[in-house]
C-alpha cells in the first residue's frame, strides 16, 4: 500500500512538472521582440559627426560677421554630407555672417571640399577561436565557441575639410582655411571574461565625462529675434 503511495506521488509530481514545462514553452512561444535593423548603427553615425564638428572648431570665421555669404557645395562629396553642410552654415551662423537665398545676393562665395570623411577598423584577438567541425553525411558543420584571452576592437573615425572664400564681384580671393582636421573613436577591449569601453563621443560617453568631448555648445542670439506678431520690439 505504502508502494503504491509512493508510485502516485511520483507520477503525480512528474505530471506536474510536464504541465509547468508545456506551459512556460506555450508562453515563451507567444512573446515576441519586435527589432529593427538599420543598415547604418547609431555609432558609426556619431562617430563621423563627432569627427566634422571637432574638424569645424579649427577655423576661424570671425571676419565673415556682418557680410553676407552663399555656400557653394558643388566640389563637397562624402558620407552623411547633409549634416557637414548643416554644420559648416552653422559655424558660419554662429560667427555672425548672414546666409544669402542665391550667389547673386550675396558678397562672399565660400566652397567647401572634403579630403577624408570616414572611418578606420581594426581589431585583435588572443586566445582559441572557433573552429569547425564537419560531421560526415550531413550538411550541417557546428563549430566551437570562441574563446578570447584578450579582444580588442576599434573604430575611429576621421574628417578632413576646407574651406574657400573669395569675392562675388571680383572672384578675389578672400580666405582658405587650410586643412581642418578631426577625429573620433569608440572601442571595445575583453581581459578573459571581463569587458569594457571607450569612447569620446559625447552621446555615448559616461554622463560624467561628456562635457570633455563636447566641442561647441547652444548659443542664442536675442538681439537678432525679430518683433513678436502684432508687437514692438
Amino acid at each position: 500500500m505504502v508502494e503504491l503511495q509512493k508510485s502516485r506521488r511520483c507520477a503525480t509530481h512528474f505530471a506536474c512538472g510536464i504541465a509547468i514545462f508545456t506551459a512556460m514553452v506555450l508562453c515563451g512561444g507567444c512573446t515576441t521582440q519586435e527589432e529593427t535593423n538599420p543598415p547604418r548603427s547609431a555609432t558609426e553615425q556619431l562617430l563621423l559627426s563627432s569627427a566634422a564638428d571637432r574638424a569645424l572648431t579649427q577655423a576661424n570665421l570671425d571676419m565673415f560677421a556682418g557680410r553676407t555669404v552663399y555656400f557653394d557645395f558643388t566640389y563637397f562629396s562624402s558620407y552623411d554630407q547633409q549634416y557637414v553642410e548643416g554644420a559648416i552654415r552653422d559655424a558660419f551662423s554662429r560667427a555672425g555672417a548672414l546666409m544669402a537665398p542665391d550667389n547673386k545676393s550675396a558678397d562672399i562665395i565660400v566652397e567647401a571640399r572634403a579630403g577624408a570623411y570616414s572611418i578606420d577598423t581594426n581589431s585583435s584577438f588572443f586566445g582559441v577561436p572557433s573552429i569547425p567541425l564537419p560531421i560526415p553525411g550531413t550538411a550541417e558543420e557546428p563549430v566551437t565557441p570562441q574563446v578570447a584571452l584578450y579582444q580588442k576592437q576599434a573604430q575611429i573615425s576621421y574628417a578632413k575639410f576646407a574651406l574657400l572664400a573669395y569675392a562675388n564681384k571680383t572672384r578675389a580671393h578672400i580666405y582658405s582655411s587650410g586643412s581642418l582636421d578631426g577625429s573620433s573613436h569608440w572601442t571595445y577591449k575583453a581581459l578573459f571574461f571581463i569587458s569594457w569601453r571607450s569612447t569620446d563621443i559625447p552621446e555615448k560617453a559616461k554622463p560624467k565625462n561628456k562635457h570633455k568631448y563636447e566641442v561647441w555648445f547652444p548659443q542664442y542670439d536675442t538681439q537678432n529675434l525679430p518683433p513678436p506678431a502684432g508687437g514692438k520690439k
